[in-house]
């Protein structure tokens, strides 16, 4: 199956922040182009979104095939526009995690954004391109 990059950011959106309005799915949306743009991440959506533990859904064993229609709709229509469009809220953030969770590597980098329930952080030594 060949996906294209507006699906897999669109999953992406879906799985990781379909519970969040609308700002904090295109949040997540722009992490994503973030890597893309950045030299220390894969350089195309698909592969940003697959890459090795980069996203919880990605390999936590359950269906990724969505399953509710609405949010679904809404992730789809979210991704197109950040492809189209860029960035709305532009933190430059290329990492997030949710309030419940503190990953190992938190505290190397500097926060940005708390939007819902999801933390938004910048690598200061990052470059992002574009």
């Amino acid at each position: 199956m060949i996906l294209t990059a507006m699906t897999c950011l669109a999953l992406n959106i879906y799985f990781e922040a379909r519970n969040q309005d609308v700002d904090g799915q295109r949040l997540v949306a722009e992490v994503t182009m973030n890597r893309v743009a950045s030299d220390k991440f894969p350089d195309t959506v698909c592969k940003v979104v697959w890459q090795r533990k980069a996203f919880s859904w990605t390999h936590d064993g359950k269906s990724d095939k969505p399953r509710n229609k609405e949010a679904w709709h809404r992730a789809q229509e979210i991704a197109k526009e950040v492809l189209l469009e860029g960035c709305a809220i532009c933190t430059k953030a290329t990492y997030y995690h949710t309030t419940e969770s503190l990953p190992y590597w938190a505290s190397e980098y500097t926060v940005v954004a708390l939007w819902g329930d999801h933390i938004f952080y910048i690598d200061e030594k990052d470059k992002i391109n574009g």
